[in-house]
């Protein structure tokens, strides 16, 4: 919210009239998808469900009723399941 109006509203216009599937596709290292089923800005329907079938030797890890905001105000369960994909 510390950003400007104008700003935000490129970058969501940006973000949602893009298409990543080929950039998605592209991808060959292993990735880890970390998504909240509560998000209310990005769904999950229709960004990591979809991410995961294009990213080859993609996992998506679901975290049943965090938001979008997961990083921030879930850090500890969020750094922990990046460390472990880190790690593993």
């Amino acid at each position: 919210m510390a950003g400007g109006a104008q700003a935000h509203y490129e970058g969501i216009e940006a973000f949602s009239e893009t298409d990543f599937t080929e950039d998605l596709r592209a991808i060959d290292v292993p990735t880890l998808l970390m998504h909240g089923d509560d998000d209310q800005i990005v769904p999950i329907a229709d960004s990591a469900e979809m991410a995961v079938t294009l990213v080859k030797n993609a996992r998506l890890k679901v975290y049943p009723g965090l938001s979008h905001g997961m990083c921030t105000v879930n850090a500890d369960t969020v750094n922990a399941d990046l460390l472990d994909f880190l790690e593993s």
